[in-house]
C-alpha cells in the first residue's frame, strides 16, 4: 500500500518508528515530456474473460493453473477501500483526514461515483483477468450499514453492511469473468503504515481470531470457484517493541503463524491459493543499527509446506521509494541507503531476484509462484524522472521474467478540478462519475502499463513436476498431513513431521529435526492403517550394524518421523498399493551431507548448518539408523533407501 499523507499526520511521539516502517513517496521533482499515446491493452468482455479460464486455480511448479491444468497469469489490480482509509487523526468523519482525502467508508472505492458495471469495464479495459481485494478484520465483524451516500452510484447497495458489499462486489467481479484473491490488509480500518495498529497479523487481536476470520470468509465463498485465493496478511512489520521474525516459534513468527493459517483456511475450502508475503521491515532504521526489508529472502532455508502443496504462491511488494534497507522516510527515520530508484538496472534486477523472483526456481523445496502483489508509481502531475525510470526497469523485470503482478491501486477520485487526489490510481472518477485512467491522454505510464499486460507470456497447459517441500520441526510438530490431522496423536510426547498425503519422507537433517518431503515417483497408498514404528520389531538384516534401527514393515514406506530433543523417536509408515522392492542401500551422512546430485531440491539447502541424508527420487525412505554412542545422541546418521521399481 501506499502511505499517502502519513508523515504528514503523523503525531511527533510515533515519528521515529512510524517513519522507519514505511515512508512516504520522496517530494516530485520535474515533470516529464509526455509520452505518445499507448496502443490500448487487449480486452476482454466479461462472457469472454470467463470463457478463457476455469476456477479452481493451484501451481504446478512456479507457475498458476486453472482448473484444466492451463497456464493463469495473474494480471491483477488492487481495488484498494475496505481496508479503511483513515489515517488516524482527527475527525474520522472529515474527509480531509482520509488517504488522499478520498473516503471509502470502509467499502471499495467508487462506489458512490460510478456504477459497478462501469467499474468492471474499466477494469477490462486496462487488460486485468483478476482483482485483488483488500479488506480489515473489523469489516468481518461490522454491523453497521453503509451511509447510502457511499454507494450513491450502486443504490442496489443501501443498507448493507462493509460486509455484504463485498458479497456483492465478490459476485459482481466473478460473474464478469476475474479472478478474485481476498487479501488481509488491515485489523481496524485504520490506514496505513506504520504504527497504526496494523502492524502484524495478530495486532489488535489474537492470532486465534485472525484465523478464525479467514476460516468464516474461506467457507462464506467456498461456493465461488472464482474466489481463488487467500492472501494472508499484508506488509507486516516491525510494532514498537518488536520484530517479527520467520522461524523463532514464537507470537511474532510469521513463517508458523502463516503455515497454521493456510493449513486451517485449507480443511474449509481445499480450493483455495495460499498467498504469503514475506516480512516488510525489520529493525529500526538509523545508520548504526541493524534494519531491512527481508521479504522473501527466508524462504530460501526455512519454506513452508501447506496440506495441498498445490496451493502455495509467495508474494513481494516493491515500491521505487523504497529499497533493500531503506524504509522510505524522509527525514526521521531515513537512512543513508539507496532506494530502489537509485540502483542501476542490473543491481535492481538482482535485488528484486535475492528478495523474491528466486523462489520461482524449479525442483527446489522452495519452489512457488511469485506473485509481485503490489507496486506502482504516480502517472500525472509532476513526476521524479527516477520514479519514471524505476517503473520502466521494474516492468522489464516483470515481462523478462514472466511474473504474476497487481498494481497498486486501481481506483481513486478526482478533484473538481478534474485533478487526480491519488496520481497513482489507474482509474479516477470524479463525483459526477466521469473517468481520467492511465489510457486516457496524458499518463506517463501508459506504455510501460500496456507493454506489460500484453507482453509474451507462458500459455497452454504445464505439464505436473516433482514436488520436494520440507518439514520443520524445531520448536514443535509440524503435521501437514491431513489423514493425520484427523487422527489422534501418534507419538505422543515428541515432535512429529508428517509429509502432505500426496507426499513421502526421502531426507532428514542430522541434529535439528528437518526433514525433506517428495512425490517424485509417488506410489499409490493402499488403503488401511498407517504403521507407528518406535522399536526394531520390523527391522530385516543388520543393516546397519551396531546402530539402533527404524525401520517400516514391507510393503510402507516413511511418510513422517518424530524425534525427542533431536534424537529419533519414530517412524510413520503408509501402505503402498503395489509391492515395494525391499533390496537397497544404507545411505551414511554421520560426517557430511548425502544428498543427490541432481535433482531432489539438491540446489538449495533445507536443514542449514546441519548434514543432511537423502535419498534419491526414484527411491523410497525405509528405515533410519542412529546410535546413542559416542555422544551421538540419538540424531539419525543413516537412512535405507529402496528402489521404487
Amino acid at each position: 500500500m501506499i502511505p499517502g499523507t502519513l508523515l504528514r499526520r503523523a503525531t511527533a511521539a510515533l515519528a521515529t518508528v512510524s517513519a522507519l516502517l514505511i515512508g512516504a513517496p520522496a517530494a516530485d521533482a520535474s515533470p516529464p515530456t509526455g509520452p505518445a499515446l499507448a496502443a490500448a491493452p487487449t480486452v476482454l468482455t466479461g462472457p469472454q474473460l470467463a470463457a478463457s479460464w476455469t476456477g479452481p486455480l493451484s501451481t504446478r511448479g512456479r507457475w498458476i493453473v486453472d482448473a484444466s491444468g492451463n497456464r493463469f497469469k495473474l494480471k491483477s489490480g488492487n481495488w484498494a477501500g475496505a481496508q479503511g482509509t483513515y489515517e488516524g487523526s482527527g475527525d474520522v468523519n472529515d474527509v480531509t483526514n482520509h488517504q488522499a482525502d478520498q473516503m471509502s467508508h470502509n467499502i471499495p472505492l467508487g462506489l458512490d461515483r460510478t456504477p459497478i458495471d462501469r467499474i468492471l469495464a474499466d477494469f477490462h479495459a486496462l487488460g486485468l483477468n483478476s482483482i485483488r481485494l483488500p479488506f480489515a478484520n473489523a469489516l468481518v465483524h461490522d454491523t453497521v450499514p453503509v451511509p447510502d451516500s457511499a454507494v450513491t452510484a450502486n443504490p442496489q447497495l443501501k443498507g448493507k453492511t462493509p460486509l455484504q458489499v463485498m458479497d456483492s462486489v465478490v459476485a459482481a467481479l466473478t460473474a464478469d469473468g476475474f479472478a478474485v484473491v481476498l487479501n488481509n490488509h488491515t485489523t481496524s480500518y485504520r490506514f496505513c503504515c506504520g504504527l497504526d495498529g496494523n502492524e502484524r497479523w495478530n495486532s489488535g487481536q489474537s492470532t486465534r481470531q485472525w484465523i478464525d476470520d479467514w476460516v468464516f470468509l474461506a467457507k462464506r465463498y467456498q461456493n465461488n470457484t472464482r474466489v481463488v485465493g487467500a492472501d494472508l496478511r499484508n506488509e507486516v512489520r516491525r510494532d514498537t517493541w518488536n520484530d517479527t521474525n520467520w522461524g523463532w516459534g514464537n507470537d511474532y513468527d510469521l513463517n508458523k503463524a502463516f503455515e497454521e493459517a493456510g493449513n486451517e483456511i485449507l480443511q474449509a475450502d481445499p480450493d483455495l491459493l495460499i498467498v504469503m508475503e514475506g516480512i516488510n521491515w525489520q529493525g529500526i532504521p538509523t545508520d548504526v543499527s541493524p534494519h531491512g526489508r527481508p521479504m522473501l529472502t527466508p524462504v530460501a532455508t526455512l519454506s513452508n509446506t501447506l496440506i495441498r502443496s498445490d496451493k502455495l504462491v509467495y508474494a513481494a511488494h516493491f515500491y521505487s521509494y523504497t529499497g533493500p534497507n531503506h524504509t522510505g522516510a524522509t527525514g526521521t527515520g531515513e537512512t543513508h541507503d539507496p532506494r530502489y530508484r537509485e540502483l542501476t538496472p542490473e543491481q535492481l534486477a538482482k535485488a528484486v531476484d535475492d528478495e523474491a523472483l528466486f523462489v520461482t526456481r524449479e525442483g527446489q523445496h522452495f519452489t512457488a509462484p511469485v506473485w509481485i502483489s503490489e507496486f506502482g508509481a504516480g502517472g500525472r502531475g509532476p513526476v521524479d524522472a527516477l520514479e519514471r525510470a524505476w517503473f520502466a526497469r521494474f516492468t522489464d523485470i516483470l515481462v523478462r521474467n514472466d511474473s504474476d503482478f497487481a498494481i497498486w491501486p486501481l481506483v481513486g477520485w478526482t478533484n473538481a478540478a478534474g485533478t487526480p487526489q491519488d496520481t497513482w490510481a489507474m482509474v479516477n472518477y470524479n463525483a459526477a462519475g466521469a473517468r481520467l485512467g492511465v489510457l486516457d491522454p496524458g499518463d506517463w505510464r501508459a506504455a510501460d502499463w500496456t507493454r506489460l499486460v500484453e507482453a509474451p507470456a507462458r500459455s497452454g497447459r504445464v505439464d505436473v513436476t516433482p514436488r520436494w517441500n520440507m518439514l520443520n520441526l524445531d520448536y514443535g510438530d509440524n503435521n501437514v498431513s491431513a489423514t493425520m490431522l484427523a487422527k489422534p496423536d501418534w507419538s505422543a510426547g515428541n515432535r512429529k513431521g508428517n509429509c502432505p498425503d500426496t507426499q513421502r519422507l526421502v531426507g532428514l537433517g542430522r541434529s535439528d529435526g528437518r526433514g525433506l518431503c517428495t512425490d517424485a515417483g509417488q506410489p499409490a497408498k493402499a488403503a488401511g492403517a498407517w504403521t507407528t514404528v518406535s522399536d526394531e520389531r520390523y527391522v530385516t538384516g543388520d543393516w546397519a550394524s551396531g546402530y539402533n534401527k527404524l525401520q517400516c514393515p514391507d510393503r510402507t514406506f516413511a511418510v513422517g518421523y518424530s524425534v525427542k530433543s533431536n534424537a529419533m523417536s519414530g517412524l510413520l509408515c503408509a501402505p503402498a498399493t503395489a509391492t515395494l522392492p525391499t533390496n537397497g542401500r544404507v545411505l551414511w551422512f554421520d560426517r557430511g551431507d548425502n544428498r543427490p546430485a541432481t535433482g531432489g531440491s539438491n540446489a538449495s539447502d533445507w536443514a542449514p548448518g546441519y548434514y543432511k541424508g537423502q535419498c534419491a527420487d526414484g527411491e523410497y525412505l525405509a528405515g533410519v539408523a542412529f546410535t546413542w554412542k559416542w555422544n551421538h545422541a540419538g540424531v539419525p546418521d543413516a537412512l535405507l533407501c529402496r528402489p521404487l521399481a
